[in-house]
């Protein structure tokens, strides 16, 4: 009888099992914060809605193939969706240049020539509101520099813009007005992204065409991209995207 109770007692059968622990709570991913905030968005978009069909209306599609109005379509498509690598080539590729518009534009206003780069600026032909308008050149580097502090620098930048550069480099020489060139209305740009020289009243004679074409193609990269892609990195090394 014992032995039969100790047996009992000792059989797997008669043990309890132990109580299966309750699984984790499903957990759901926190949704993704918004680091720009909607007036920006709003604002931007309206401002481009106005610009693009005056500016369309006035100098012709071509015009949008500067390299400042490529960035500005750039930055809208980054705005909305927060892209770091759209915002950071859009910076790479504008910034310096567009300092520089800003620093000219200064001098203007102070009554002497810098550059000339922002007659135009000055030029009381064209109506107050489309020079107004033009005024984005002052304020754009400065918003793509808060777009990278806020979305992070993605040091792939460099490479984008570059490519993005020299392709509107080709079409421009290739397809838009020379320098000089007599048009129809005086509006429309001629000699964009400076591909026949520096000058819009005549091509530069002092190489020739396809040399000075090269050395946009090389010193673009090497004396701007490069420097802001350098800057931002530096500037931003806490915000960098690891790529």
């Amino acid at each position: 009888m014992k032995n039969d109770l100790a047996s009992t007692a000792q059989s797997p059968e008669n043990f309890a099992m132990p109580a299966a622990a309750n699984p984790p709570p499903a957990t759901t991913a926190a949704p993704q914060r918004v680091r720009l905030p909607l007036w920006l968005k709003l604002a931007y978009t309206a401002f481009m809605a106005v610009l693009v069909p005056v500016y369309w209306k006035n100098y012709g599609p071509t015009n949008f193939l500067y390299f400042c109005d490529v960035a500005l379509f750039v930055t809208l498509a980054a705005v909305w969706t927060e892209n770091a690598l759209l915002a950071s080539a859009a910076a790479v590729g504008i910034v310096l240049p567009q300092m520089l518009w800003c620093a000219d534009f200064a001098a203007g206003l102070l009554g002497f020539k810098l550059t000339g780069m922002t007659a135009y600026m000055f030029d009381t032909k064209r109506p107050l509101f489309l020079r107004g308008l033009s005024l984005f050149h002052g304020w754009l580097p400065f918003l793509l520099l808060f777009l990278v502090k806020r979305l992070g620098y993605d040091r792939r930048a460099l490479p984008v813009w570059t490519v993005t550069a020299w392709v509107l480099l080709l079409i421009c020489f290739n397809f838009l007005p020379a320098a000089g060139a007599a048009l129809a209305n005086a509006k429309v740009p001629v000699n964009v992204n400076y591909v026949w020289g520096m000058s819009d009243d005549a091509p530069q004679t002092w190489m020739p065409t396809y040399a000075w074409l090269a050395l946009l193609f090389t010193g673009l990269p090497l004396l701007i991209f490069l420097p802001t892609h350098s800057l931002l990195k530096t500037a931003f090394s806490r915000h960098n995207r690891p790529h």
